[in-house]
C-alpha cells in the first residue's frame, strides 16, 4: 500500500472514530505499529491530525445542533458507559442529595446505583421511571420535555433547580473541549445544566472518550467547575483543566 493511501485510511478512521490506538490502527491495515507511528507524526506535521503517546485523535472541534436520537445514542460506546457509571454511582453516599442529567451514560449510572438512603432529582423521564422502579426517592423537575432527548427543559425546569442545594451532580455532555468547556446542541438543555451545575457543591461530567475535542454550539460550563469521569483520557492536556477519572486505567 502507498503511502498516501495509507494516509487517507488513516486519516478516515481517526476522524470516524475520533480517538484511535496505534495497535488498532496496525490490525486494521494490517501493517506495523511503527509504520502507523511514522504516519501518525506525518499526519500531525501536516495539521491533518492530532498525535499522542499511542495515538491519535481527529481535529474535528464543530459541531452543528443535530443530535442523534436517544434510542441511537444508547448503543455507542455501551461498554465504556457501563464502566463509567459502575464508578459514579459507587461516590454515591447515604446522606447525599443527587442530580442526575439526562443522556444515555447519566441513565447507565442509575442502573448500577444501589444506595437506598439517598435522594435523586432528576430531569430525565426515562431516568425518573428507572430510579422509582429501583424503588429510591426520586424528584423529577417540571417544564417541556423535550423529544430527542427525553429531557424536562425550560424556565420552569431551571426556576425548580433554583430551589434545591444538591451535594453532588452527575452530568452528561455531548462535547468536552479546553476552549469550549462541555458543550451541548440545545440552548435551553444548556441552561437546565448549568443551573443545575451551580446548585451543586461537586458536579461530575460522565462522558466517554468519544466526546473530547469536541465542540457543540452552547458552552454550558468551563470544564474547572467539574471533575470528569470517563472510561480513558487520550490527551493528557485535559489533567490540566480540571480532576479527572480514567476508570478503564
Amino acid at each position: 500500500m502507498l503511502n498516501q493511501e495509507r494516509y487517507k485510511l488513516i486519516q478516515e478512521l481517526i476522524e470516524e472514530r475520533n480517538t484511535v490506538t496505534v495497535a488498532e490502527l496496525a490490525k486494521e491495515l494490517n501493517t506495523s505499529e511503527s509504520t502507523i507511528r511514522r504516519d501518525l507524526t506525518a499526519l500531525d506535521q501536516l495539521g491533518k491530525i492530532r498525535k499522542f503517546f499511542g495515538g491519535a485523535t481527529a481535529i474535528k472541534t464543530n459541531e452543528g445542533i443535530f443530535e442523534d436520537a436517544v434510542s441511537v445514542r444508547e448503543a455507542m460506546m455501551s461498554e465504556e458507559k457501563n464502566a463509567i457509571g459502575s464508578y459514579a454511582a459507587s461516590l454515591i453516599n447515604d446522606d447525599d442529595f443527587v442530580y442526575i442529567d439526562s443522556g444515555t451514560t447519566t441513565s447507565r449510572l442509575i442502573d448500577f446505583i444501589t444506595n437506598e438512603k439517598a435522594t435523586y432529582v432528576t430531569n430525565g423521564i426515562a431516568h425518573a421511571k428507572k430510579l422509582i422502579r429501583k424503588g429510591l426517592t426520586a424528584y423529577v423537575i417540571g417544564g417541556k420535555i423535550k423529544s430527542v432527548t427525553e429531557a424536562v427543559v425550560g424556565s420552569e425546569g431551571i426556576n425548580s433547580l433554583k430551589n434545591f442545594n444538591f451535594s453532588k451532580a452527575f452530568m452528561g455532555a455531548n462535547g468536552i473541549d479546553i476552549k469550549g468547556g462541555f458543550t451541548t446542541p440545545d440552548i435551553e438543555e444548556a441552561l437546565v445544566k448549568q443551573t443545575a451545575i451551580e446548585r451543586s457543591y461537586t458536579a461530575f461530567v460522565l462522558a466517554d472518550n468519544s466526546k473530547f475535542r469536541r465542540v457543540f454550539p452552547v458552552t454550558f460550563c468551563e470544564l474547572n467547575k467539574c471533575c470528569i469521569i470517563t472510561d480513558r483520557l487520550s490527551d493528557n492536556s485535559f489533567s490540566k483543566e480540571t480532576i479527572i477519572k480514567e476508570v478503564n486505567k
